[in-house]
């Protein structure tokens, strides 16, 4: 999404369609938590997760200055503190390393230019039990009615972020044509989970 299309991120009807706000009640987000926001665009979700880690900070990671230039106007007029622009690149997202505790994809991995180089460095950000949680359209839903270049698998997300040494750990229900896919990256001082079982097929 190029930043001219800004306005369509921000459309009303956009909570009917998708219920963001139920996927960030379904984040499971503590108050101190920092998140990173990967495609962060306009900010949309960037500013209503600030508002559940009023103690941590949202990382609103994007590739074009036009963006972030959008997000830090709103943060000025908002008066909000806790969303960080982060100016990032095709292949490395800019994060710091072990410094993030959670990341997030709202329909932007398809859209990695370099999907392997951005998932190696986001694990590296990533935090012992940190977790990379990918919301994407639903390719197995006829119903979703997206074009399918736009849409991701469980099986295909699941392939993905495994090769990158995460472990899968849920697909939440409950959004009306997307995926809620939560991912971890193991933490050595815990106990291996119970395993989530074999990647559904294609």
């Amino acid at each position: 999404m190029g930043h001219l299309g800004a306005d369509w991120l921000e459309r009303p009807e956009r909570e009917k369609e998708e219920r963001p706000r139920q996927a960030i009640e379904l984040m499971n987000l503590k108050p101190t938590d920092v998140v990173a926001d990967i495609g962060a665009g306009s900010g949309y979700f960037s500013f209503r997760i600030a508002e559940k880690v009023p103690q941590g900070r949202v990382l609103a990671v994007d590739i074009q200055p036009e963006m972030l230039a959008i997000i830090g106007k709103k943060s000025k007029e908002k008066g909000v503190k806790n969303v960080e622009p982060v100016l990032g690149a095709e292949s490395d997202p800019k994060l710091p390393e072990g410094g993030v505790d959670v990341v997030l994809f709202v329909d932007a991995y398809h859209e990695f230019e370099y999907p392997q180089e951005m998932m190696v460095a986001i694990v590296k950000s990533l935090k012992p039990g940190g977790r990379v949680i990918q919301i994407e359209y639903r390719a197995e839903d006829p119903r979703v009615f997206i074009k399918p270049l736009h849409k991701m698998s469980e099986a295909q997300a699941r392939l993905e972020m495994q090769s990158v040494g995460l472990r899968f750990v849920e697909n939440v229900k409950g959004l009306p044509q997307q995926h809620l896919l939560v991912f971890e990256k193991p933490d050595p001082s815990r106990p291996t989970s119970k395993p989530a079982g074999d990647v559904p097929s294609k």
